[in-house]
């Protein structure tokens, strides 16, 4: 029995408690912006995870549409099929948060000892991870990514596409002549 009760309080003190969880998105997922982060439109996205750094995205879509830093993140012209449509996208972090209890235990202990908290730093444990949320609309600004929308295969191929060149390039040169 004693054994028994050690493991479960080893357990118990070196667990974490997640209190907020970052999805994990294996390839591509198809959400509502506004569902995925609060601060979205509230338009049908297509999110997928970005390992690359920071701004790479950015300057994928700014160097594939020859763009010049002027309006890279909303409305940019694409062709589909031979029709007109306008891809926006966002950079968006979401956060792994977790409580690691036994340096928390130890530092309460040492705090009701009158002694300082070695562990301060430790009580919690932060992971961000990004993703890049795209929405595409048409001429009348309709939602392509709607289940509704008639050529939405059309739009998600072409998505699914940008996401395997831009996880695929390095160099976003070559990304000019794959038009």
């Amino acid at each position: 029995m004693k054994p028994l009760l050690l493991v479960f309080f080893l357990l118990l003190f070196t667990s974490c408690i997640p209190l907020k969880i970052a999805p994990k998105i294996e390839e591509e997922k198809l959400i509502v912006a506004k569902k995925f982060k609060r601060s979205l439109p509230k338009k049908h996205s297509y999110v997928f995870e970005d390992p690359k750094d920071a701004d790479e995205f950015y300057n994928y879509i700014n160097t594939k549409y020859e763009l010049h830093h002027e309006d890279v993140e909303y409305n940019v012209p694409v062709l589909i099929n031979e029709n007109e449509y306008f891809l926006s996208f966002h950079e968006v972090e979401r956060v792994t948060k977790t409580i690691n209890l036994l340096p928390f235990m130890i530092d309460g202990g040492l705090e009701s000892k009158g002694y300082s908290p070695v562990f301060e730093d430790d009580h919690s444990t932060l992971k961000g991870y990004w993703y890049i949320v795209l929405t595409v609309s048409d001429s009348e600004m309709n939602d392509c990514l709607n289940p509704e929308f008639a050529n939405r295969q059309e739009v998600l191929a072409f998505l699914k596409t940008v996401r395997l060149e831009y996880l695929g390039t390095t160099n976003y040169m070559n990304a000019l002549f794959r038009k």
